[in-house]
């Protein structure tokens, strides 16, 4: 059974809305990546979809009950730095939806919160402040609080912004394999080649279009729908399962060849 469900959704604010009609649905196990311009709605359409935000029109559902479980990593830390807070302090805030207001954590709380930690890796930086930490190592931590609550739904807003590939590579893996184990992933990403090469799905938001398209990645990503997309001739190429989306600009008309700008390449974690 589903725990999405968009029927006839028209995304906006008051009563105007930014793109046309939507229609998707996201199980169990699901990795799904919007991808589209600054200002293309995509952030709309996350709201809309966990619901912070109501739609123009159509429905929202939830199949499976009450709104789900969500677990949010957002594009940068939403920690104040100034606080003296360590990891397992910051992961424990995740589980504040199940503890309940005016109780405090119990031994079980911070239990789940060390395991969090543990599952992506940085078990070691619990006692850690958390403003002593590397950016790849905040996102982990980030990473584990969105798991402490126990999330159905994990929505990732650009959570490799500002990493190096090698830590960019390693955190996409690990995002991949919380959905192998059931977890429906929800991710906002520019990198073309991770939302390539990690997604399952893919859906393309365009608001100047007035554009929406959803589907399996590999029909989705297309040199023709992305050039369309950005205005600029855009290719995407497979080697020994690695994609690669880059920007191919025309010769220069000297008799130089074309240029090319990559967003980088992964393998690929399915055939």
């Amino acid at each position: 059974m589903d725990i999405i469900e968009l029927h006839g959704v028209r995304v906006g604010y008051g009563k105007k809305p930014l793109l046309p009609p939507i229609d998707l649905s996201l199980g169990p196990g699901a990795f799904l990546g919007v991808v589209g311009p600054n200002g293309s709605g995509k952030t709309t359409l996350i709201r809309t979809m966990i619901g912070l935000l109501a739609p123009v029109a159509g429905e929202v559902r939830y199949p499976r009950g009450p709104r789900p479980a969500f677990g949010y990593v957002p594009q940068k830390g939403d920690i104040d730095l100034s606080f003296p807070l360590t990891a397992v302090e910051i992961v424990l805030m995740g589980r504040y939806p199940r503890i309940g207001r005016g109780r405090r954590p119990a031994a079980a709380d911070r239990a789940a919160a060390l395991r969090a930690l543990a599952e992506v890796g940085v078990a070691d930086l619990a006692p850690h402040a958390f403003h002593e930490l590397s950016g790849g190592q905040r996102q982990r931590v980030l990473l584990a609080r969105a798991l402490a609550g126990e999330p159905e739904v994990l929505v990732l807003d650009e959570p490799t912004t500002g990493m190096d590939l090698p830590a960019e590579r390693a955190l996409l893996d690990q995002i991949a394999q919380f959905a192998e184990k059931g977890i429906a992933v929800l991710m906002v990403s520019h990198q073309l080649a991770a939302v390539a090469n990690y997604a399952h799905d893919l859906c393309i938001v365009d608001r100047e279009r007035q554009a929406v398209e959803f589907g399996p990645v590999e029909q989705v990503l297309t040199p023709a729908r992305l050039t369309q997309l950005y205005g600029r001739p855009v290719a995407v190429e497979t080697t020994r399962g690695y994609t690669t989306v880059f920007v191919a600009d025309p010769p220069a008309g000297d008799g130089s060849p074309c240029t090319r700008r990559t967003s980088g390449a992964y393998p690929a974690v399915k055939p």
